[in-house]
């Protein structure tokens, strides 16, 4: 399975589109978002995907971004996600507090561990831990990247979104 990963779209509709395009010619199962939509017109965008997401710092309007989850069938799962999928234990936490991305990293609970924040795209390999950060598709400072993980090789990869 191949697990699409976003993280700090900051309400940029066309690089968010890039992204889903991409994800699309990839044969992306179902995408994981790290949290700061901030708005709640974003989420719609994903709805040709199963979504699974997580609140960022920048996300205001809870109640409404959770009515468009809803919406379009996908999962809010408020501050930290703990699921698996295709065998793999995934978390992902939108990354705000550097020791608990630290914990989740180092626990060994975790086959990949799913961050944002930063907007620095990150692939790393701690002992059998994978943490995955796939930087800001908004680009904010840095190029505007997503990433993408997959189950079976267990390897994932950072795609750059263009200007």
């Amino acid at each position: 399975m191949r697990i699409g990963i976003v993280s700090d779209t900051h309400d940029h509709l066309v690089h968010t589109c890039v992204a889903l395009s991409m994800f699309r010619s990839l044969d992306i199962e179902v995408v994981l978002h790290a949290g700061d939509y901030c708005s709640p017109f974003m989420i719609p965008l994903f709805a040709n995907f199963p979504l699974h997401g997580v609140f960022g710092n920048n996300d205001g309007d809870h109640f409404r971004i959770q009515q468009k989850f809803t919406d379009i069938g996908g999962h809010l799962h408020a501050e930290f996600m703990d699921r698996e999928f295709d065998g793999k234990r995934i978390a992902m936490y939108h990354g705000t507090q550097q020791g608990i991305t630290d914990a989740l990293i180092a626990c060994g609970t975790y086959d990949v561990v799913v961050t944002g924040h930063t907007h620095i795209a990150m692939n790393q390999l701690h002992g059998k831990t994978l943490h995955i950060n796939p930087g800001s598709v908004n680009g904010l400072g840095n190029p505007p990247t997503a990433a993408f993980y997959d189950t079976e090789t267990g390897v994932g990869e950072i795609i750059g979104l263009g200007d």
